[in-house]
């Protein structure tokens, strides 16, 4: 069997369909990439030619054990289904036959399994948002690798309760609490230096979004997945052109707060990119928006205003890409600063801080900061962090000053360290 092209799962069409289990395009997909006719289909899965038709038409339903079986003769990798962790064939099930006629116990589909329709009422959304709340609640003060378990199976449960909500007045609802949820699990993964899967979930958190009908949700989980392609997955272009994206479905007349905001996280992308001008145009416009007097009551899925510091705070990443320390190094004296975040946020700016002061030459300061995001980054497990002082300590070219060395010893010693410690890097 021939390779599939190894993009072909990040593929916009083809990862939309995995996030919401669309057997039929993720199969055709398959059999476009390979080159392959219906019957050349039937005969790799071992189904009949008319069976397979109308599977990749939407004409026929699958059951869990089918879906199963198709992704493992098609190389489908089963976690990008939703389905690994949470729905299993039978373990005794001999191996899946050509489906049975309409009407037929097997012919059940996968959303209603587990005994049948089940009821979801107005509760079910407020309940799932809750359990995100608290996760997101200890992020502050917890490991990503000790909240990610959960997170990633409260990601499955609010799928499973929206296979339950199709169709019924709470779908709406439903969908926004698993886009909230994926997108926090995307957060976790990204933190531990997974970028797969926390791309996967980001895209599947505006999937959801949009399902769910809410435009600033969308917004919000767009510009999240922009912010990260921007900053940790270092790839400002195609963040500039999510928050391209986003802009255009915010529209022109949106809540002060959103458009602060954005404009914030593409002046990022400019400044990643080199533009100049382009990233100082974005820090004037989120400033002219703040000023709104609506700016005072942010609507969800913000919960703070974005205000002045935070502002700041943006203008002093910019800085720092610009290679301008002094305008880095006043902006973070502006901004609220890190004893106003979490740690490991705190811990992410303190890096972006000793950038500018190394660039500014003042290298003890810098490396002080450094060791301090690195205390942080091994107390709570974050590759994130880690990674980021690594890349600090590569990217200085200055002389070998005890606090280098002292940088120095303490990565030696992680390294060392690590099969021990519950560190892993990305």
């Amino acid at each position: 069997m021939s390779q599939l092209p190894p993009d072909l799962w990040s593929r916009p069409r083809i990862a939309a369909a995995l996030a919401t289990c669309d057997m039929a395009t993720v199969i055709e997909g398959v059999r476009t990439a390979r080159g392959w006719s219906q019957g050349d289909l039937a005969r790799a899965v071992a189904y009949s030619q008319s069976w397979v038709s109308r599977v990749v038409n939407g004409q026929q339903s699958l059951t869990v054990t089918q879906v199963h079986d198709l992704a493992r003769r098609l190389d489908i990798p089963l976690h990008l289904l939703r389905f690994d962790g949470t729905l299993q064939p039978d373990a005794d099930a001999a191996p899946a036959a050509p489906a049975p006629e309409p009407g037929r116990a097997a012919d059940t589909p996968a959303a209603l399994l587990d005994g049948g329709q089940l009821s979801v009422d107005a509760t079910i959304a407020p309940a799932l948002r809750s359990i995100t709340g608290g996760q997101r609640r200890m992020d502050s003060t917890s490991p990503a690798r000790d909240l990610l378990p959960s997170a990633v199976a409260h990601v499955h449960l609010a799928e499973r309760m929206l296979l339950k909500a199709r169709g019924t007045t709470h779908h709406s609802a439903v969908s926004a609490a698993a886009s909230e949820a994926s997108g926090f699990a995307a957060w976790l993964h990204a933190d531990q230096g997974d970028m797969g899967s926390a791309r996967m979930h980001y895209r599947t958190a505006v999937i959801r979004a949009r399902q769910a009908g809410m435009r600033l949700l969308d917004v919000y989980m767009l510009g999240s997945l922009a912010a990260f392609e921007i900053d940790t997955a270092e790839d400002p272009e195609l963040g500039l052109g999510l928050v391209q994206e986003a802009e255009y479905v915010l529209g022109p007349s949106a809540h002060p707060t959103a458009r602060a905001w954005l404009a914030c996280v593409g002046a990022l992308a400019h400044a990643g990119i080199g533009d100049r001008s382009a990233a100082a145009h974005g820090i004037g416009r989120a400033e002219k928006e703040i000023a709104r007097s609506g700016n005072t009551n942010p609507p969800w899925p913000w919960v703070f205003a974005f205000d002045q510091a935070k502002v700041a705070g943006y203008r002093a990443l910019v800085g720092v890409r610009l290679r301008s320390p002094h305008d880095a190094r006043d902006a973070f004296a502006e901004a609220s600063g890190p004893q106003a975040r979490g740690a490991k946020q705190s811990a992410v700016l303190k890096v972006e801080l000793a950038a500018a002061h190394a660039e500014a030459g003042d290298v003890d300061e810098a490396f002080r900061l450094a060791v301090e995001a690195l205390d942080t980054g091994t107390r709570f497990g974050s590759a994130r962090v880690v990674d980021r002082v690594r890349s600090f300590r590569r990217r200085y070219r200055g002389p070998q000053a005890a606090c280098v060395r002292d940088l120095d010893d303490r990565l030696a010693s992680l390294v060392n360290a690590a099969p021990s410690s519950g560190y892993k890097s990305g």
